[in-house]
Order: C-alpha cells, then structure tokens, then sequence
C-alpha cells in the first residue's frame, strides 16, 4: 500500500514538491539538462567533445586546450567543451551524434560545419583545426565568403 504524502503546513501536499519529483525523474530519464547559448555574441564555436575515460581527451585537454584561446584559430572559433554523455548545448544541429573521443566539431550558431576525431599531438591538433576552418570557407571574422 502506498504511503501517503505528508501535507505541507497548511494541509495540502506542496505543489512544488511534486514538481521536483517530476523534474528529477524527467532528468533521469532524460539525460543531463541541456544548456543554452548566446550564439549572436559568438557565431562560431569549436565544440570539443571529450571522455574521462579516453586517455586522447585527456592528452588534449592537458596539451593542448589550456592555450588554444591564445592561439589564432582558438580566437577564430572560440572553445566549448562538452562531455560526451552531456550536457549538450540547446538546439544543436549535427550531422550525428559523436561516438569518439575526443571529436571536434566546428559549428556556426549552432550547426554543424565539419568535424574531426582523435588527437596525435598538437601540430597536428592545430593543423586539422586550420585544414576545417579553411575547408568550411571561414574568415577572420567568422563570416562566410561570398566568393567562389
């Protein structure tokens, strides 16, 4: 036999009680919340997708994510890191879901523009960062160009 909720004071079960069950179920079932960003402000991303449990992320993180704001391509497309079980960003459009570690994926407002996996290094980190940017067409600005 259930037992019955205890009434708040004043006799009736607190309403949001009842919520917050609900939204920790929710979360359970669900995943981790998701999380909203201002992409007006920064159009351009690069999301970086990591595992605790992948010793690649943990030699990107330890390498190479510390100075990439200093680095040219690091203030093109400015970092946003995310675990891979979440909590992703609001309204993300890709291509699929990542299934690797780490996977780097460039995104403008939100969607996708290209993407590549794994981590060999710095040089290398920053050469297939420099190869995506160029081949996604972006300027220093952020901004597609209109010539082709």
């Amino acid at each position: 036999m259930p037992r019955p909720s205890r009434p708040a004071p004043g006799g009736t079960t607190a309403p949001h009680r009842r919520a917050l069950i609900l939204g920790a179920v929710g979360l359970l079932l669900a995943g981790r919340p998701a999380f909203a960003l201002d992409w007006r402000r920064q159009p351009l991303r690069l999301m970086a997708v990591t595992s605790r449990d992948c010793p690649q992320s943990a030699a990107w993180l330890a390498e190479t994510a510390p100075d990439l704001a200093r680095h040219p391509t690091g203030r093109l497309a400015p970092l946003l890191l995310v675990d891979i079980d979440g909590p992703y960003p609001d309204g993300l459009l890709l291509d699929a879901r990542p299934r690797l570690t780490p996977c780097f994926i460039l995104l403008r407002q939100g969607a996708e523009l290209g993407r590549f996996e794994g981590y060999s290094g710095k040089d290398h980190f920053h050469a297939a960062l420099k190869a995506l940017l160029k081949d996604t067409d972006q300027t220093a600005h952020g901004v597609r160009s209109s010539q082709g």
